[in-house]
């Protein structure tokens, strides 16, 4: 159960990472698009590499912290029956949940996202937008980082769930606890 345990803190560990690194990307947006609206409508200019720069950086930025968000349990869940269970009933819940949607939603977002971002670097992608930037494929690239996220979170939520089945809740850290920070 200790690898089980390590386990669910290695992947969870890396979704916080990336939530905490790439959920600084917000203030990025801000300011660039700050500063667009700044060079359109102040000084009659804009530069179409800046308009890609705060779409790509929203479209990186919510795919990389999707993991993060499932961590958190800030999903939108209805939840009439989930939130009254008992702890047992979570956690048979989240393993069939996992396996039912999450790990079946990660093997097409794979197998229809590798070829298409392959397709992507090997043409060096950039821009659609005449003026745009370079580098599109990097940002395609993120399609695979969310399905790998994704999945790394959905394998820690089924570790915890088998911790508490096994009765070894004491192995599942504070910050991955059912209701933890949400009552």
């Amino acid at each position: 159960m200790h690898i089980v345990a390590l386990l669910v803190r290695a992947f969870s560990g890396v979704n916080r990472l990336a939530g905490n690194v790439f959920s600084w990307l917000a203030l990025a947006i801000v300011v660039v698009c700050f500063t667009v609206v700044v060079q359109r409508y102040a000084l009659s200019t804009t530069q179409v590499w800046m308009q890609d720069l705060y779409v790509w950086l929203n479209g990186a930025m919510f795919t990389a912290v999707a993991g993060f968000a499932l961590l958190r349990d800030d999903h939108v869940r209805v939840d009439i029956f989930y939130r009254p269970a008992k702890l047992k009933t979570k956690a048979t819940i989240d393993i069939v949940g996992v396996l039912v949607f999450i790990v079946p939603y990660c093997y097409v977002v794979f197998a229809y996202g590798l070829p298409y971002v392959q397709r992507s670097w090997r043409l060096s992608e950039a821009s659609p937008n005449i003026g745009g930037m370079e580098g599109f494929f990097i940002l395609k690239s993120f399609i695979l980082l969310f399905g790998l996220l994704i999945l790394l979170q959905g394998l820690a939520m089924i570790g915890r769930s088998i911790l508490i089945l096994a009765d070894r809740e004491d192995l599942v850290p504070e910050y991955l606890r059912y209701g933890h920070g949400k009552e």
